[in-house]
């Protein structure tokens, strides 16, 4: 069966190697259909659903796994309800529903959005669909590596958000079937989602009391175990930054390439903007663009002008 995610392009980005002084790649998941990277492994476990039968998805999501499970039930003729939680954007919740799927918004934290739609799927015998911490998702996110390699690239660095975790399990994963087991991953949390953070400095998955950030994409209250268990075996390396930090990374990221994307990417790639790592040791070092949809081009000019982000000192 096609696959519904695209073969996205790798691109050098000259701007920010000149900045960080070597060799910067970027993997544009930003151009998938559904804005991210999600449709890669959430696409990979509906299909897999639907191939046993499946004609109706329940997910949880913050906003782009919710997308990509709506896009994946219209692709596949299915039906699709999403939880949300109440702090979604209303983009993520337009975007759902222009493919067809239910939208159903709680009032509650993460664990009980979750609890209400896992009871929610075995009450309609749905298939659940999880927003990160599922084996078929991470390796959905893995053939990101695998097109990287395919186009010609060897990187020696990796960075990338982390919300969940997801995406860094399935990097890893990636990482791992072309020996890359020593090449370390620069994880980037923002100060008010500090998941992995946390669960890294005492060794075990914890609920954080308090998620507040502006990255919602990023504003999972803990990370997958499969993290924490490559962390055994694999050199991650967590950053924090502040929310204003991500919002001048996608300013200057749009300034530069031309491109639009979330607070979410705009973690990541403001550890190469606000230089919080001395990437001039590594030869070709490689930005996960994640993408996602929740922002536009008005909400960054709000956000620029609430944290004081001018053209001078952007």
């Amino acid at each position: 069966m096609r696959t519904l995610h695209h073969w996205t392009p790798t691109l050098e980005s000259k701007p920010l190697s000149q900045r960080v002084g070597t060799r910067v790649l970027l993997k544009m998941e930003c151009y998938q259909p559904t804005g991210s990277f999600k449709i890669r492994g959430v696409g990979q476990l509906c299909q897999y659903h639907a191939q046993q039968g499946t004609k109706y998805f329940v997910a949880f999501s913050g906003g782009n796994a919710g997308v990509a499970v709506a896009y994946a039930a219209e692709k596949l003729g299915a039906k699709a309800s999403v939880f949300l939680p109440y702090t979604s954007h209303q983009r993520f919740i337009d975007a759902v529903q222009s493919y067809g799927a239910e939208t159903i918004i709680k009032k509650s934290k993460f664990s009980g959005v979750l609890e209400a739609a896992t009871t929610f799927a075995r009450e309609q015998q749905a298939a659940f669909i999880p927003p990160y911490d599922h084996p078929m998702i991470w390796n959905g996110h893995a053939t990101m590596i695998e097109e990287i390699y395919a186009d010609g690239y060897a990187p020696d660095a990796v960075i990338l958000s982390v919300g969940g975790g997801g995406l860094a399990c399935g990097v890893i994963e990636g990482l791992r079937r072309f020996e890359g087991m020593d090449i370390p991953v620069y994880c980037v949390e923002t100060q008010g989602a500090p998941g992995f953070n946390q669960a890294k400095k005492v060794g075990k998955v914890i609920d954080l009391d308090d998620v507040n950030t502006i990255a919602t994409s990023l504003a999972a209250q803990n990370v997958t175990k499969q993290l924490l268990e490559y962390d055994k075996q694999h050199p991650l390396h967590t950053r924090l930054v502040e929310d204003h930090q991500t919002i001048r990374a996608c300013h200057l990221f749009l300034d530069e390439h031309r491109i639009l994307v979330e607070p979410s990417c705009g973690a990541a790639l403001a550890c190469l903007y606000d230089g919080l790592v001395d990437f001039s040791q590594y030869k070709n070092v490689l930005v996960i663009v994640c993408g996602g949809i929740g922002l536009s081009y008005g909400m960054l000019g709000d956000y620029m002008r609430e944290y004081k982000i001018t053209e001078r000192n952007r």
